[in-house]
């Protein structure tokens, strides 16, 4: 089978390997969409922190069975791939919380991944999509992301949201947002991402300037948001994110900074504010998106603007690094 390795920082290589054989407990995916990620960006780029080289990129991942093993999975069957692989017995696990396991093992990052023909992958990671095309089910894990920070948040019909970044991660903020019935603000530099949420989405913008705060006092009523979801992972707009929030209002952070955060207490005091994190997401948050997606609640396609087959991708991946290229998702086939 045909392998493309990130051998290291800048250099992609193809290589042939064996079709692995299934464990125990496992199932062999024949892998058809490989969704790309800020992650797959900052690996090959060489920013990625904790990351190991040479490595298979590729964690959003859509294919169909190709060996069931005992899973009672049918060869053939359309599936997406849960790429968070939890140890079941730390601390966060115990508590359900698979989504921060202290030894996590995500595919495609600490271990190698999807841009290959064929992956064996534990069957409890693995989630039948019957009913979902594959463009869609290899964007669930990425959706899966703000359905969970959406719900740390515990968005109620009729909260005024805020999402602060329109990126990947910020459109499934958006989504789920909607889909609990909350009016969604989206706050961001770029005005094609802003009007684009507004086209697909009805939602409300605010461009991200030093008039950011009014704008948002003014389409709350002066109440503010009961729920502000930072996506950007930039520290300025982390910092800013508490003035968005209304008294009694949750900030979820999703996006991550490097950097240090700081704020005057006062402002978060006063407001009573609750600060929250939010991690990768659960099995139950894939379940969620997938099932919205088949009820036509959440639509991924239109995240989708560029796409590439498999034996084309090193080209075109150095096209997707361009921020002139626009890319909101690329999508990788493979045959």
């Amino acid at each position: 089978m045909k392998t493309l390795v990130c051998e290291k920082p800048g250099e992609w290589q193809w290589r042939k390997d064996e079709v692995p054989q299934i464990a125990p407990g496992e199932v062999l995916v024949k892998i058809k969409r490989v969704g790309i990620c800020g992650t797959d960006l900052h690996a090959f780029q060489g920013n990625q922190a904790f990351f190991d080289y040479p490595r298979v990129l590729g964690h959003e991942l859509s294919g169909v069975i190709e060996d069931a093993g005992d899973s009672g999975m049918e060869v053939g069957q359309p599936v997406l791939i849960i790429p968070y692989l939890h140890c079941g017995e730390c601390l966060a696990c115990r508590r359900g919380a698979t989504n921060c396991c202290a030894n996590m093992r995500v595919v495609g990052v600490h271990q190698d991944g999807g841009m290959t023909e064929y992956l064996n992958i534990p069957s409890t990671h693995v989630i039948p999509a019957d009913n979902v095309d594959l463009d869609s089910a290899a964007l669930v894990e990425c959706l899966a992301i703000g359905a969970h920070a959406v719900r740390r948040g515990d968005i109620q019909e009729g909260d005024n949201v805020v999402v602060v970044g329109a990126g990947p991660i910020g459109l499934g903020c958006v989504q789920f947002a909607k889909a609990n019935g909350a009016n969604v603000i989206v706050v961001d530099m770029n005005d094609e991402r802003l009007a684009f949420c507004e086209k697909e989405f009805g939602t409300q913008s605010v461009k991200a300037d030093a008039g950011a705060v009014d704008r948002v006092g003014d389409l709350t009523n002066g109440e503010f948001a009961a729920v502000v979801i930072d996506a950007t992972g930039h520290a300025g707009a982390m910092m800013q994110a508490v003035n968005y929030c209304g008294h009694s209002a949750n900030l979820v952070f999703v996006g991550l900074t490097k950097g240090d955060i700081t704020y005057t207490h006062t402002d978060l005091h006063k407001r009573e504010l609750t600060v929250l994190c939010s991690r990768n997401a659960t099995k139950e948050d894939f379940a969620r998106v997938t099932d919205l997606m088949r009820t036509g609640q959440v639509v991924p396609s239109c995240m989708v603007t560029h796409r590439s087959t498999f034996e084309d991708m090193p080209q075109a991946f150095s096209e997707w690094l361009k921020p002139e290229a626009g890319v909101v998702k690329a999508v990788v086939e493979i045959s």
